[in-house]
């Protein structure tokens, strides 16, 4: 079992963050003061801070101390809070130890940067590694975890354990334009990740799929000839398998990366997700210094994001390339509900 960790990040909805009042309430913990929290507690070894900022419903929980581990193990996965498995998943389920593939995403709900997608290789001692040096959940790391992590990934893995597919926001706005529907893009560089790891490691048994659409038909349909002859399996919150989570902090690092050149070429940072009010403002800027193709370039047009910049500057979307003229439906911007 990986050495016990001290600390734990996760994103927690309304019907999470009243389990978690109600725990604490009942408990024996103290309240303490930390900037920017909606409430923070501490006693028995561990502290446990919600933050006021909300993002898309959901608030961030950060578990730290000796006893953040066993808090999260024996207090708030038990009571519904969480859902987490700790080093626990070679006794809870027997397929983690099986040579399996698991593919993610990153990037499909942000206006800015590509999408990038993964699959990954874990089998049983690949994963003991992997929960060793913190690889879960990308959405539960923070930016300079996920970078260290990837990059351990990588050296770890090698280059026939994973397969990456990583669309530029030039290829995005052209593919959106002919197939026009964002689930269709991600079904395809799924397939492709999957067809190349499985290229690459014909021992696998089946591939787990982060579920990205409303139904599972959307990537059984873009399956290539070796995806066909394999078994799929897609599920809601996929990452709690090893394989999917590492593919979760690759695909992430490749996004950051990317994020991190358009903001020096901005010279400001690029704001993430596609409703943030500040995408706009830089967004704006940049057109009005490099002309509207710089969109075409850096961005994920079709939100309607794009129409809000080119308004600002007097411009619509004539003044961009016909494959920047196509909008995408609101039902499929953002299905996951979120730019992962």
């Amino acid at each position: 079992m990986p050495e016990a960790r001290n600390i734990f990040t996760f994103e927690l909805d309304a019907r999470a963050q009243e389990r978690l009042r109600a725990i604490v309430e009942g408990g024996n913990y103290v309240p303490r003061e930390t900037p920017y929290a909606l409430w923070s507690v501490e006693g028995g070894k561990v502290s446990a801070t919600l933050y006021e900022k909300e993002k898309r419903g959901l608030r961030k929980l950060v578990v730290q101390g000796k006893g953040a581990q066993d808090f999260v193990s024996f207090v708030l996965e038990p009571q519904g809070v969480v859902e987490t498995r700790l080093g626990y998943e070679d006794v809870l389920d027997p397929a983690f130890a099986s040579p399996r593939g698991g593919s993610d995403e990153s990037g499909k709900g942000d206006y800015f940067g590509p999408l990038a997608v993964c699959c990954a290789y874990a089998d049983g001692e690949l994963s003991k590694k992997m929960a060793g040096i913190g690889v879960r959940d990308c959405k539960q790391m923070s930016d300079a975890s996920v970078m260290k992590a990837a990059a351990a990934l990588r050296g770890m893995l090698g280059a026939d354990g994973f397969s990456e597919v990583v669309v530029s926001p030039q290829a995005y706005n052209r593919l959106y334009a002919k197939i026009r529907n964002a689930n269709a893009i991600l079904a395809w560089a799924h397939a492709t990740a999957i067809e190349g790891l499985l290229e690459k490691k014909p021992g696998i048994e089946f591939v787990t799929v982060d579920q990205f659409a409303p139904t599972e038909a959307t990537i059984l349909r873009a399956l290539k000839p070796l995806g066909k002859k394999s078994r799929i399996v897609q599920r809601h919150k996929a990452e709690s398998d090893m394989a999917v989570a590492a593919a979760s902090v690759i695909a992430r690092a490749s996004f950051l990366s990317a994020m991190a050149k358009i903001s020096e070429s901005l010279g400001a940072k690029a704001p993430l997700g596609a409703s943030n009010p500040a995408i706009a403002d830089v967004a704006a800027e940049a057109v009005r210094k490099n002309g509207p193709n710089w969109l075409m370039n850096n961005a994920k047009v079709q939100f309607r994001t794009t129409d809000s910049i080119l308004e600002r500057l007097g411009m619509g979307r004539e003044d961009l390339p016909p494959e920047g003229r196509v909008k995408s439906m609101s039902s499929e911007q953002n299905w996951k509900g979120s730019g992962k």
